[in-house]
């Protein structure tokens, strides 16, 4: 009898999807993670960081996979040529939202998943001191009579969608002005060749704290514990104009929701961890940048709706 058990265990075996292990086996093979950036930077050093304590949680290995190019495109091809089976993750970025709204991606929104998100940085709107501008509302005021220069990064960028949608949001007139990068941002911010600009609080804080920048509002649901004082655009009434530079997990859609739910779980807990909490404090965020599925999901979702919509009315959507 103990034989014929134990054949028929071992055709049930056999009659599973080939790379699709029985669930309370996962993770049963080593997880890839897929990233579009080269390695050393932030999407690349948060990728490495998470995975440090990651494979104690996931009881297998785990390792980056660099595929660079096309804004994302040729990380998301290969990360969707792969099974969806949860051993195959994707870093993303706001960058992939924009290769997928500009139709330059295999891929749609539609087809991938969050898993957990891992930093959560959001754009803080700023002013230049010897504007007066004290106040998001002063600053929509005071654009009535004068579009605001606006810096930011290449057009068609994250920056640069962030302005203008806070634009269309809240009625203010902006002219925006694309530099090279932050340090160029910061330095025409300094010297009063633009008004304003949304920076990161790592980018913006030198300046705050000199009081040659005045934080008008943050680009987020939350107000920043760094910045308790600064108001989120929410409350001051303007809604749907959250932006951050965010860093997350996702899978494909066809992922099976227990192993999403499994992969949560472990990744949370690895993020947890004093190695990936002093990781997020030394670039200035806190835990709050860590988020579940839900809430990743919830910010994605919003994040590539103003996407779609703002590069539209730029002319640079398919």
């Amino acid at each position: 009898m103990n034989t014929l058990r134990t054949l028929a265990a071992a055709a049930a075996t056999l009659l599973l999807p080939v790379g699709i292990a029985a669930a309370g086996d996962f993770p049963s093979q080593p997880v890839e993670v897929v990233t579009h950036a080269s390695a050393g930077g932030g999407t690349d050093t948060t990728a490495r960081t998470l995975l440090i304590r990651a494979r104690k949680e996931l009881g297998v290995d785990a390792f980056v996979q660099i595929k660079k190019g096309g804004g994302g495109a040729v990380a998301m091809s290969y990360a969707s040529g792969k099974p969806a089976d949860g051993h195959t993750l994707m870093a993303i970025t706001p960058t992939h939202l924009i290769t997928m709204a500009r139709g330059r991606a295999p891929i749609g929104i539609d087809d991938v998943k969050g898993v957990v998100r891992s930093t959560d940085d959001p754009i803080i709107v700023v002013a230049q001191k010897t504007t007066g501008i004290t106040s998001i509302e002063e600053l929509v005021s005071a654009s009535a009579a004068s579009p605001i220069k606006w810096g930011g990064t290449q057009a068609g960028g994250i920056d640069h969608i962030a302005a203008m949608t806070f634009a269309k949001k809240s009625g203010a007139k902006v002219a925006y002005v694309p530099f090279d990068g932050g340090g160029a941002i910061i330095t025409n911010l300094m010297g009063g060749n633009i008004q304003a600009a949304g920076l990161n609080y790592g980018e913006a804080v030198d300046g705050i704290e000199s009081g040659d920048f005045v934080p008008l509002a943050v680009m987020s649901s939350t107000r920043l514990a760094a910045l308790p004082d600064t108001p989120t655009l929410e409350e001051v009434g303007i809604q749907g104009a959250n932006f951050s530079t965010v860093r997350g997990i996702i899978v494909m859609t066809e992922t099976p929701d227990e192993r999403v739910a499994v992969l949560e779980k472990k990744l949370l807990s690895a993020m947890k961890h004093g190695t990936f909490q002093a990781y997020l404090t030394g670039i200035g965020l806190d835990a709050s940048s860590v988020g579940g599925a839900e809430a990743w999901n919830a910010q994605i979702r919003e994040m590539y709706d103003n996407i779609y919509v703002a590069l539209g009315e730029l002319g640079l959507r398919k």
